[in-house]
């Protein structure tokens, strides 16, 4: 009941909502979760791919089965880009910058990337989505003085990724 009490002056008043990852700093980063996203993207564009060839028809089911692995595809871009953006943000210091010059281009990339892939279907650049977060997981690994390893990833597509080595 106090919840429907607080939305009803809410729609009143319009109070401004605050949102945050981690503002306080948690000091908890882990581009993990980015990667797997970037794994969805591909595995998806694949799903989408393997439907478009086997399908036996263009009807409601595969109408069904499209617009869901879509909409997974772009949910798991924006993700990935998400995660990227709030380690860059908040977690990368000057100092970072300093020894890894190239990663305010890399997050760019990855940007741009991430984009790409909810634009389309090109596997290339998921591929390239999936490559450029290994490329920053790896550095945001250094930056802890933490040794990485790479591994294919144990399901579909079963690309490498890059793990902390501890």
């Amino acid at each position: 009941m106090i919840y429907q009490v607080i939305d009803k002056l809410d729609n009143i008043v319009q109070f401004d909502s605050a949102k945050a990852h981690c503002d306080i700093p948690c000091g908890i980063y882990d581009p993990i979760t980015a990667q797997i996203a970037a794994l969805t993207v591909v595995r998806m564009m694949d799903l989408m791919k393997n439907l478009e060839e086997n399908a036996p028809d263009t009807g409601i089911e595969f109408n069904n089965s499209m617009s869901r692995y879509v909409a997974v595809k772009e949910e798991h871009a924006e993700k990935a880009k998400h995660e990227i953006r709030v380690i860059w943000g908040d977690y990368i210091k000057e100092q970072h910058l300093e020894g890894f010059p190239e990663l305010n281009g890399l997050v760019h990339k990855i940007m741009q990337l991430g984009s790409k892939c909810r634009q389309t279907a090109n596997r290339e650049h998921g591929l390239q989505f999936v490559d450029a977060i290994n490329q920053f997981a790896e550095i945001f690994w250094k930056t802890k003085n933490v040794a990485v390893k790479k591994a294919i990833a144990p399901y579909a597509p079963a690309l490498e990724v890059v793990y902390p080595d501890l």
